[in-house]
């Protein structure tokens, strides 16, 4: 279209996705390849975010946003509410159900997740390295997986359950050896190309 917008995709097995937008470039409908078509719904002119979805069944979902585009809420089709908070850089601090369950996020000064506390009380933490790598992830048991980087941040070695599986690479970054968890090597050569 003008917006320059993808108005229709053909897969290889020849089923087509086809979409709609108003005047605005704002996505109104889709078709899925079965025929099912959902519409999106606006109750802002000024906003690029829908306030509603309705599927081929006549479900509606609905949507609140912030000024800055944050999801504030969602309302599936059953009526249950999902609210959301958001720090001042935008990122989610916290998911409200509506039974009255809620999960916390936690950030560093970099912005990355460090911690994840789910609806039961578990905690999920997560370490980076100084140039922000994921390191580890410790689950709520203690149970650490981890990942160690080379100099370029590609990884070496990852550790999940105790095993360890690690990787070896050429100049020009492609894996070239590999060690699987039970000590078994595989060796990757590369043509020219």
């Amino acid at each position: 279209n003008h917006h320059s917008q993808l108005t229709s995709a053909t897969g290889t097995d020849g089923l087509e996705i086809r979409r709609e937008y108003d005047e605005s470039g704002r996505l109104i409908q889709e078709t899925a390849p079965d025929g099912d078509i959902t519409r999106y719904r606006y109750d802002n002119p000024h906003s690029d975010f829908p306030c509603a979805t309705e599927d081929a069944t006549g479900s509606r979902k609905t949507m609140t946003w912030s000024r800055y585009g944050q999801l504030l809420s969602f309302t599936d089709c059953s009526g249950y509410v999902t609210r959301y908070d958001h720090d001042r850089f935008g990122q989610v601090t916290t998911v409200h159900r509506e039974e009255g369950l809620s999960q916390y996020r936690a950030y560093d000064s970099r912005g990355q997740l460090i911690a994840v506390k789910d609806m039961q009380g578990h905690e999920t933490r997560y370490e980076y390295n100084a140039a922000g790598d994921l390191t580890a992830v410790i689950a709520p048991d203690g149970s650490r997986n981890g990942t160690q980087y080379d100099t370029w941040g590609k990884a070496i070695r990852t550790t999940q359950g105790g095993l360890t599986r690690s990787m070896e690479y050429d100049a020009a970054g492609r894996v070239i050896r590999l060690t699987s968890e039970n000590g078994s090597h595989t060796t990757f050569r590369y043509d020219v190309l």
